[in-house]
This record gives C-alpha cells, sequence and structure tokens, in this order.
C-alpha cells in the first residue's frame, strides 16, 4: 500500500474522481490493484516470495484475506502476459487451494496439483510444468505443500501393509509413496503425519537436484526449493526445515 505522504497529484485526481478518499485503505488498495493489473512486477527474491505467502496465510487463519486481484478487470490485464513469484506443487485435494490458503491473487503463483504432490518420477507433464516457470517465467521460489491427513499417502501406507495392489493408474501414483512410507517407518510420533513430511522433504531433494534446469539456478542462488505442510483443521502452513516441521 502506498505511503500517503507520497501520493502524487496525478493519484489524488485519480482518486477523486473514483469518488474515493485518501483516508480510505479500501480505496487505496483498488487502485494499487488496477496500477499494477497486468504490468511486470520488480523481481523479488525467494525470501521475499516467501514471506509473502506466509503473511498471507497468516491473513487467512485470521479470517481477514485481502483477496487481491480477483476483479474481471483483473483478468484481462495480465490476458497477455503473467508474472508469478512462487511455483507451487500441491495435492489435488479439493481442501487445499493454493491461492485461497495463501491469500493470493490472479497471477501470484504458478500452481501445479497432483495427487500426494509427488515429485519423483512423475513425468515430464509435472516436471515438465515446474521447469517452464522457471527457465521461462523466472520464478524464484518453489513450494513443494504437503497437507495433513493426505489420501494418496494415507493409501501407500495401507497398500504396503496389506501387500496389495490398486486398480489402474491409481496403483501407479501410490507406488511413488511408499518409498516416503518406508523411509519414515519407526521414526517417533505420528506414522502418517511423518510419512506426510518425507513425501515433502523426498520431493524438495528432488527438484533441488533436477536436470538440466533447477538444480543449476539451485546451486547459484537464483532459485530456492523449500518445503511445507497444510494443516487442514487449522488452516496453518508450516515449513519443513531439516527433517522437521
Amino acid at each position: 500500500m502506498k505511503d500517503l505522504s507520497k501520493v502524487s497529484r496525478r493519484e489524488f485526481v485519480t482518486l477523486a474522481a473514483a469518488g474515493l478518499t485518501l483516508a480510505s485503505p479500501v480505496g487505496l488498495l483498488a487502485l494499487d490493484q488496477k496500477e499494477a493489473a497486468g504490468k511486470p512486477r520488480t523481481q523479488v527474491s525467494a525470501d521475499k516470495a516467501l514471506q509473502e505467502l506466509l503473511l498471507g496465510n497468516a491473513r487467512f487463519m485470521k479470517g481477514q484475506p485481502e483477496s487481491p486481484r480477483r476483479r474481471p478487470e483483473d483478468f484481462s490485464g495480465l490476458a497477455d502476459a503473467q508474472y508469478p513469484e512462487a511455483v507451487i506443487v500441491s495435492c489435488a485435494d479439493s481442501r487445499v487451494a493454493p491461492e485461497i490458503l495463501f491469500d493470493v491473487g490472479l497471477g501470484d503463483v504458478f500452481v501445479v496439483r497432483i495427487a500426494g504432490n509427488v515429485i519423483s518420477n512423475a513425468g515430464p507433464t509435472v516436471k515438465g510444468s515446474i521447469e517452464y516457470a522457471i527457465a521461462e517465467l523466472h520464478v524464484p521460489l518453489i513450494v513443494v505443500l504437503g497437507h495433513s491427513g493426505c489420501g494418496a499417502v494415507k493409501a501407500a501406507m495401507q497398500h504396503i501393509d496389506a501387500k496389495d495392489s490398486l486398480p489402474g493408474a491409481i496403483n501407479d501414483l501410490v507406488e511413488l509413496i511408499k518409498p516416503a512410507v518406508t523411509q519414515s517407518k519407526g521414526e517417533p510420533g505420528n506414522a502418517l503425519e511423518n510419512a506426510i513430511r518425507k513425501n515433502v522433504e523426498i520431493g524438495v531433494e528432488r527438484l533441488k537436484e533436477l536436470q538440466p534446469i533447477v538444480a543449476p539456478k539451485v546451486k547459484d542462488g537464483t532459485v530456492k526449493v523449500v518445503g511445507a505442510v497444510y494443516d487442514l483443521r487449522t488452516g496453518t502452513v508450516t515449513l519443513v526445515e531439516n527433517g522437521k516441521s
């Protein structure tokens, strides 16, 4: 939001013509959104992008979302180009909507959704989508986002124990998650939560090593990959760091 002491005469006239007042935060936010729609943004760092996501999640948790850039004119303003600040690889679960839980607007995040938020051996459609965002859109941050009670991880646990398989491609998907279950087995705490976290960690490490596009940019510091877990009950997004969340 603009510093009121730095509002130009042109901006003041624009505000007045729109029937807004300088004392109206909502009015200023609307103006900022209108001016920003469709224009390239100043390139932000990965740390800044992550901070903005976490601040948005804090607003969501408090029930105070700003819901930026979600008006019809924002769609037309971004029709010719996009400037997302983060790639979010999340589960396809209907309860996990990154744009809502991070309180971001149109064009802010490049979202790749797949059941179980799997990365390893997920195929060219998933990895190619991520690489496109890095190479062509110059996105500085990748977030691998798991969530509590993940059905795909739960299925992997159940079918390892039962030593059976699921029909069709569902079984192929669950097979990709089984390493997280086996690697987290025996850890203290809740077995499902441990497997969900491990699945995120495996995804993060896979992306850090993904050649030929992502790994070099991670190495030179222009791209950062982090993991996080979203709690369906509280709305909280918690970063997964150094094997802990």
